[in-house]
């Protein structure tokens, strides 16, 4: 079982994201912004940070590069979840530190996937 941190200010987002989490068999994490994000990472070192990017404060993207650039939490996979569909989003995501990249709406079996793939490698 793996320690997975939601980052979604929506919060029927957050509910249908941890319901996955959990139906995975994984404990589920959250915080409601970017900013809050960063901390939860850095207080609680989970095994996986699911993030969206549309956020007030601290956007995803941001948040994504700071947890990326932290050597205390740098080895922390982290998977963009948005409605950002463009391919220059997700190329700026990937460049930002994130190691998937999955649009809303949620496709669970995609999700599922890129979840594991990543707790694997």
């Amino acid at each position: 079982m793996a320690r997975i941190l939601i980052v979604d200010d929506s919060p029927s987002q957050l509910l249908g994201i941890k319901r996955i989490v959990e139906q995975l068999g994984h404990e589920a994490l959250t915080a409601e912004d970017g900013a809050a994000g960063v901390e939860a990472a850095k207080r609680e070192k989970p095994d996986l940070i699911l993030m969206d990017v549309v956020m007030p404060n601290l956007n995803g993207f941001q948040a994504t590069r700071m947890i990326s650039k932290d050597e205390e939490t740098a080895h922390i996979p982290i998977i963009l979840v948005t409605t950002k569909d463009q391919d220059t989003d997700r190329v700026w995501g990937m460049r930002q530190g994130a190691r998937g990249y999955v649009t809303k709406p949620i496709n669970e079996s995609e999700l599922a996937s890129t979840i594991k793939n990543l707790l694997d490698s």
